[in-house]
């Protein structure tokens, strides 16, 4: 059934044959478009529909579980009576109304813990942990934090109605409507009746509570006003009982005009003794000011100076700015510089003059303001000697007056609060109008069971088709010659499909030439391609391997060995793998010595070749316990001993990244194949694995994906995947 593709002799060299690898990588992979996502989903379809599926499984039981969420909503307007706006004398005492406190009056603990009582909440699973069935889950939650809290000190025990307040104030919701007065009482629950009860109870308990509370509050300022009332009147009632005291002992007349004029007189003198001593202080001032500065321009700033003297130091301001402009023009030695600099020194010394003359003006005031001084209080000193006991006396029953009099003011400014309060104690703080009371609703809120169904049903496949394409994305595996495009000196030798797991264990399948098409069309495939890039002729001695282990290196050697013994080319196959080679279950030759065993030098090469009725000599890997021991060197005479019997020898070696046995095999034999597990060997591997092998090796080294998966390859946008089109595949069916 196999069709040979070699000539007879394997040496004839095809000198006309123009080396052109089938398959040729190019530099752009995998460009993503509208048809790429389609294949993306097409490829990653199990996973979609598998995460989809656990996820609708997972929802559906929620949403089966979900009860039934009844809303009712109560509205109220809260605003300031009308009868406390009409009081116009009390209106700006009293605070504007704040709608954000009383919704917090609203939301208060207080008034939570009366409506669970009051609607027996506490007594309802819905409310209180306590009374609900632990589930599953929850038990599991439990025994953890039990154990996470094992080494803790245990927790005090909360009020019985602490989780209860907590579920209330989850299913509580008021809500102010805007930046009106109108505020939305909203309550949730599995039970309709239990949803319209509660907001109407609660806004019964809150103008309770509220009038309780304004009623304590102003019983509280009352109390506290008649308290310093009280202290006020007795302080009231001393100071005027100490003024009626002074003046019944000191024997005190009112109404005498002879000690009212005395009194007049002095007021007299003194107000003018005041005046005097103000006017030397300012006038000493002055003279200090202007004896202490030196700078000219700061005479304005200082008070009463005559209009002339500044009118002179302004003219010097201005000659001043008309000698800088002048020095900008002309320079300093010109003759108007000059001339402005001489009118700027006698302007100065004139000034100076005036100033001078001012300040002597000025002492001869402060002269004539001491003399006065002199005479007043001479004057004033006589009025004091004239005055009589009486009249201090006068003054002092005058200030105890004062006193009583503002104790008096005093204690008429607390009796207004009073009459305040009361007026206010007799208006209710806010009134209350309920524009719509909660009623029982009759369906409950929210969707259909099946609205979250279809909801579920499009976040599970969004969330599955995110996932795939992540997974797409992170994926970094080999599945195309396209992704190998720019690693230098490789060729590519084709695709390998992969085949049933019964045919890759069974051996008289293989040896049968029983296998699909596709399989031995791949393996000539490579082996053409070995032959291209040998010069046109087979290579004497490949090398099989490949990155890391299980990618089907020993399979790939196997075929390949079958397909030349097929075509009567001879062949030596060698298990190259010194530490795990298992090529010997494909032959089973029996032997108990092999290559290992060879070289350490305990048998002859004659003694480890088996004869395969297939035509293919095997050599298995032997004792691995001896692969301490082994020499190296001694491989190239099993080389040589092929290439003088006319054979191929394939060497199915260890992975490189796993064994340095293969890079010593590769520097003897002269073609090397790595196998690439399709959609398993990533990309760093096989880059990192060329690199060792460039290292031992000058030539090119081919490469052949293994185990393609025919289908999935033909839903990527690689050049490569018209292999595995639909039509070829049926093109293969028929051929089988």
């Amino acid at each position: 059934m196999t069709i040979s593709t070699f000539p007879p002799d394997r040496n004839v060299s095809l000198t006309s044959m123009h080396y052109e690898p089938r398959f040729q990588p190019d530099a752009k992979s995998d460009d993503f478009d509208l048809s790429s996502g389609f294949r993306l989903l097409r490829r990653r379809l199990v996973l979609i529909a598998s995460l989809v599926a656990l996820m609708m499984i997972v929802a559906i039981i929620m949403i089966l579980g979900m009860q039934p969420s009844y809303h009712a909503e109560s509205r109220l307007m809260i605003h300031s009576p009308l009868a406390k706006a009409l009081d116009s004398d009390q209106s700006g005492n009293s605070d504007p109304l704040n709608v954000a406190s009383e919704t917090e009056r609203l939301l208060s603990k207080s008034v939570a813990e009366r409506v669970i009582r009051d609607m027996r909440l506490d007594a309802r699973p819905e409310f209180n942990p306590e009374l609900r069935s632990l589930t599953f889950i929850t038990e599991i939650k439990e025994s953890l934090k039990h154990l996470v809290d094992s080494g803790k000190p245990p927790q005090p025990v909360r009020d019985s109605l602490e989780p209860v307040i907590e579920e209330y104030y989850k299913a509580l919701h008021v809500v102010r409507d805007g930046l009106g007065s109108v505020i939305r009482i909203g309550f949730d629950t599995n039970d309709p009746e239990l949803a319209a009860a509660v907001p109407n109870r609660l806004i019964d308990i809150y103008l309770e509570e509220r009038k309780n509370s304004t009623r304590n509050r102003l019983d509280s300022a009352e109390e506290w006003l008649r308290q310093r009332t009280k202290e006020q009147q007795d302080r009231t009632d001393a100071a005027q009982d100490a003024a009626d005291e002074y003046q019944k002992t000191m024997g005190i007349v009112p109404n005498d005009d002879a000690q009212s004029e005395q009194i007049k007189s002095i007021m007299e003198l003194s107000d003018r003794q005041a005046k005097i001593e103000q006017s030397r202080v300012d006038l000493k001032a002055t003279i200090t000011a202007l004896q202490s500065t030196d700078d000219t321009s700061l005479i304005e700033q200082t008070n009463a100076i005559p209009d002339g003297i500044g009118a002179m130091e302004r003219d010097m301001r201005a000659q001043q700015q008309d000698l800088a402009r002048l020095l900008d023009i002309y320079g300093s030695d010109a003759p108007a510089v000059v001339d402005m600099r001489a009118k700027i020194a006698k302007s100065r010394s004139d000034l100076a003059t005036a100033i001078d003359r001012y300040v002597q003006s000025l002492r001869a005031k402060v002269a004539a303001l001491d003399n006065e001084d002199v005479a007043v209080r001479s004057a004033l000193a006589a009025a004091y000697a004239q005055r009589s006991r009486s009249t201090l006396d006068k003054i002092e029953l005058a200030r105890l007056e004062r006193v009583a009099d503002r104790e008096q003011v005093a204690l008429d400014k607390l009796e207004e609060q009073r009459r305040v309060l009361a007026g206010q104690a007799m208006l209710p703080g806010a009134e209350v109008e309920v524009l719509s009371p909660a009623a029982v609703p009759l369906m409950p809120q929210g969707r259909g069971r099946l609205f979250y169904v279809i909801g579920a049903f499009v976040a599970s496949v969004s969330i599955a088709v995110t996932v795939a394409f992540a997974i797409e994305m992170l994926d970094k595996s080999i599945r195309s010659f396209d992704q190998l495009a720019g690693m230098a000196r490789i060729v590519p030798a084709g695709f390998i499909p992969r085949l049933r797991r019964a045919t890759r264990r069974n051996p008289s399948i293989l040896f049968g030439h029983v296998q699909g098409g596709m399989f031995d069309e791949a393996m000539r495939t490579v082996m053409i391609s070995l032959k291209q890039s040998n010069g046109g002729k087979l290579p004497s001695s490949i090398v099989v391997t490949s990155a890391h282990s299980g990618e089907g290196k020993s399979l790939v050697a196997g075929s390949l060995a079958i397909e030349l013994a097929a075509n009567g080319i001879p062949v030596l196959l060698v298990d190259g793998d010194l530490r795990r080679g298992k090529l010997d279950t494909l032959f089973k030759s029996g032997l108990q010595r092999g290559l290992n065993d060879f070289l350490t030098g305990q048998v002859e090469i004659r003694d480890i070749i088996h004869r395969h009725p297939s035509g293919i000599d095997f050599i298995p890997a032997g004792n691995l316990s001896h692969q301490r021991h082994t020499r190296l060197g001694d491989l190239g005479e099993i080389v040589e001993m092929a290439r003088a019997n006319g054979q191929i020898v394939i060497f199915d070696s260890a992975p490189v990244l796993a064994s340095t046995d293969t890079l010593h095999l590769t520097a003897l034999a002269e073609r090397t194949l790595v196998i690439v597990r399709w959609g398993r060997t990533s990309h760093r591997a096989i880059e990192f694995c060329l690199q060792q092998l460039k290292v031992s090796r000058s030539s090119e080294i081919a490469i052949a994906i293994n185990d393609v998966k025919p289908r999935k390859h033909a839903m990527y946008t690689f050049a490569d995947s018209e292999l595995f089109s639909r039509s070829l595949m049926k093109y293969y069916k028929k051929t089988v």
